[in-house]
């Protein structure tokens, strides 16, 4: 085992693993040309929407006049899938991770990819892989564990030959249980913390309640005049009358107002406390927590949509985060775009379907994506998303933003804290270049997504913008 091992005996082991750098195994044919089921199943798991991957009519005004394959999708063409293939004996990377799980390191991870796109793939294109070893670093110390990072390349061609993109992609092959809090004996400190004090509830706000353990947001109406309250009260202050009722509102408001608690500090809450007087599109008002972003992304009139945080076994709050903004319809020219322009916020929900559904659209049958015990046994705390769903909905993200005619030249990114399930990812970006390039009007578009653990990713996408 690598702990057991001298300083002479890591050296040889890092030696043996290099040999291969610089080597390229056979060339993998995709099992299936490019192909609109495909196509369907990524977009509807990672909610994209444009129409240029899936309308005809719509494509055939768009830029590549056709049907195109989102150009995240690059190396899920490829994919072995789950049916197991017979290891290629000349494959460099393959014979590395071979050696790395025999030595310990059995935990695995994605931490970057980049993606260069010479021309987005079209229906039909038959996509072939060769993959060269770039790189195998030194022993390193990680937060997961203590391992080794691989380096690859893949270059891809299209049944004629022509080269359509590459990518970069790094692992981190760790030995589950060396991770820098690895045996502190501290526990989940969360777990440990008191609950939120539960709210108060009489006869007059159990219809508040109860619709929010329901997933509803319940104000109050006179049935006499239709006047909406919140906070619920025993009669109408229009009208005075006591027979009320409630109407289901839909969840959408605005931030109408906000201050941010420091201190001084409650064991049950997360500090800074985002506290926000949100206005309902009903008219009602209520104060609440904003949830699923940082104080400094506050802004008084940004949208927000509501949801329910479970507190305790019988109680759910409601409250707000950032709205995704409904996907652009029409698509930005180069100079609509300016240095330091800021893109709207979206929150991404990290549900285990969401997870699941998104690794099967893209081909990794990896057990850590899907598999709760596996996942444990190597070392995570949960199933956690894979990095081709991150390029995804980053690519999502950007293209909601900049329209469906906007054309992706690259796209790198870097992974940092695992997206588990029940937590949020929330996207933000801006734009920090404007260049002309090979003819193209290019933007630069920086963004990072962020959950409640820190940075999931970050990284910048190459936009192509039309002129006018």
């Amino acid at each position: 085992m690598s702990d057991e091992m001298t300083d002479a005996q890591k050296e040889a082991f890092v030696a043996k693993l290099r040999r291969e750098v610089g080597s390229t195994g056979t060339p993998t044919t995709a099992r299936d040309p490019v192909n609109q089921p495909m196509i369907r199943h990524w977009c509807d798991a990672m909610e994209d929407a444009n129409p240029l991957y899936t309308d005809p009519d719509a494509a055939s005004t768009g830029p590549h006049k056709e049907i195109t394959a989102p150009p995240a999708m690059l190396n899920a063409w490829t994919m072995i899938g789950l049916v197991p293939r017979v290891n290629d004996p000349k494959d460099p990377a393959s014979g590395v991770y071979a050696m790395l799980d025999e030595a310990g390191y059995v935990g695995v991870v994605a931490t970057n990819s980049e993606h260069v796109y010479h021309r987005y793939l079209k229906l039909g294109d038959h996509l072939t892989g060769v993959v060269k070893l770039v790189d195998v670093s030194d022993e390193k110390q990680t937060a997961l564990g203590i391992g080794h990072f691989v380096t690859t390349e893949t270059e891809y061609h299209d049944q004629h030959g022509n080269h359509v993109g590459s990518m970069f992609f790094r692992i981190l092959k760790f030995r589950p249980g060396t991770g820098r809090t690895a045996g502190s004996g501290d526990g989940d400190s969360s777990a440990e913390r008191p609950p939120r004090p539960r709210p108060s509830r009489n006869q007059d706000t159990d219809f508040f309640w109860q619709g929010s353990r329901a997933g509803e947001l319940r104000i109050q109406k006179c049935l006499n005049c239709g006047y909406l309250q919140h906070p619920p009260g025993t009669r109408c202050p229009a009208c005075g009358s006591t027979d009320m009722g409630y109407i289901t509102a839909s969840g959408k408001g605005t931030l109408y107002s906000y201050v941010v608690a420091h201190h001084p500090r409650v064991p049950s809450f997360d500090y800074p406390l985002n506290i926000g007087l949100v206005e309902l599109e009903e008219g009602v008002r209520l104060v609440t927590n904003i949830t699923d972003c940082d104080p400094d992304q506050l802004k008084v009139g940004m949208p927000l949509q509501a949801w329910h945080m479970q507190t305790h076994e019988d109680v759910s709050l409601p409250v707000f985060r950032p709205a995704r903004i409904p996907r652009n319809p029409t698509t930005l020219t180069f100079d609509e775009v300016s240095v330091g322009d800021e893109l709207p916020l979206c929150p991404i929900p990290l549900t285990p379907t969401l997870i699941v559904s998104t690794a099967i659209a893209s081909r990794d049958y990896q057990d850590v994506h899907h598999d709760r015990d596996m996942a444990i046994k190597k070392g995570s705390e949960d199933i956690f998303m894979n990095i081709l769903t991150s390029s995804g909905l980053s690519a999502r993200y950007i293209s909601d933003w900049a329209g469906p005619d906007a054309v992706f030249k690259n796209l790198k990114i870097r992974l940092g804290a695992p997206n588990y399930p029940y937590d949020c990812m929330t996207m933000s970006g801006s734009v920090t270049a404007k260049r002309e390039a090979d003819g193209e009007a290019i933007a630069e578009i920086s963004f990072r997504g962020q959950n409640s653990r820190g940075p999931h990713v970050s990284g910048t996408i190459d936009l192509a913008l039309p002129r006018q």
